[in-house]
């Protein structure tokens, strides 16, 4: 049986990418992005099983718009990939309120726009998958790109309840995880806070060289999760577990390490 999908960020990398893998395989898909003019291609190779939309997510009542013409369009959704982003560079010190604000309103913000509007769907049809794409932003940080950081750790806290609160009414939620991908995420899809010279030492010091992974081998991992009658809550895209095992590991040495501490802060029953 078909699927029908909801995507934002279609116009470029991973949206697109997942998009065109959906129809390619005969599923229907609802593809949305800021610029309708990106979308004619989709238009033009699958006229029967795509509908494009202009979509802001940051627009709330807009997002609810888009989901009410994608049910009437398919008369279902069963797929949702909350995929519209950016990166934001630079040091907490540098962030000014609006780019932070702004960091927040699309990534986080608008994700959560487009859960709250297709829940409705999704309950009444007693099934669905929610793909949260975090990336590996979402479980570990690293110097220069604390907003991104934030929104998408946001993200990974919000749905981490989410699951819990939809899982009876027969949803899935899975955070995806990917890690560095040869798409134009860098050149398109990241903004930069003006710079402060205080920090170019360490700017020279924790610049990191990543190893860049195929974005088109994504796509069999993505339709295998969406296809799994038991998806996982998180799925790492790249070669990224052994860092971020090493991060959790030392999370847990330091608990561990400060256990006595920790527990002498809860008190005594009687209060000495």
């Amino acid at each position: 049986m078909s699927k029908v999908w909801f995507v934002t960020g279609t116009s470029t990398g991973f949206g697109r990418l997942w998009a065109e893998a959906a129809l390619e395989r005969g599923d229907r898909v609802v593809a949305t992005a800021r610029n309708l003019q990106a979308l004619e291609g989709l238009r033009e190779r699958f006229p029967d099983t795509v509908l494009t939309l202009e979509l802001d997510v940051t627009d709330r009542e807009g997002v609810f718009a888009a989901v009410d013409d994608a049910v009437r369009r398919f008369g279902r959704i069963d797929v949702v990939v909350n995929n519209a982003g950016y990166g934001h560079f630079g040091m907490v010190e540098e962030l000014a309120e609006r780019e932070l604000r702004r960091q927040m309103e699309t990534n986080f913000f608008g994700a959560v726009w487009v859960t709250q509007a297709v829940l409705p769907v999704l309950r009444r049809q007693g099934a669905g998958h929610l793909l949260q794409v975090t990336s590996e932003g979402g479980v570990r940080a690293y110097p220069g790109i604390g907003a991104y950081h934030a929104s998408k750790w946001a993200l990974e806290g919000l749905s981490e309840s989410l699951w819990q609160e939809v899982a009876g009414f027969g949803i899935h939620v899975t955070c995806v995880e990917p890690g560095p991908y040869a798409t134009d995420w860098l050149d398109r899809g990241s903004r930069h806070s003006d710079r402060l010279p205080d920090y170019a030492q360490r700017r020279a010091e924790t610049s990191v060289e990543f190893e860049v992974g195929e974005a088109a081998a994504t796509v069999p991992a993505v339709l295998a999760l969406v296809d799994a009658d038991q998806p996982p809550r998180r799925l790492i895209l790249g070669r990224l577990f052994p860092a971020i095992e090493e991060i959790y590991e030392d999370r847990l040495r330091t608990w561990r390490c400060w256990q006595p501490v920790s527990l002498a802060a809860f008190g005594t029953p009687d209060g000495r």
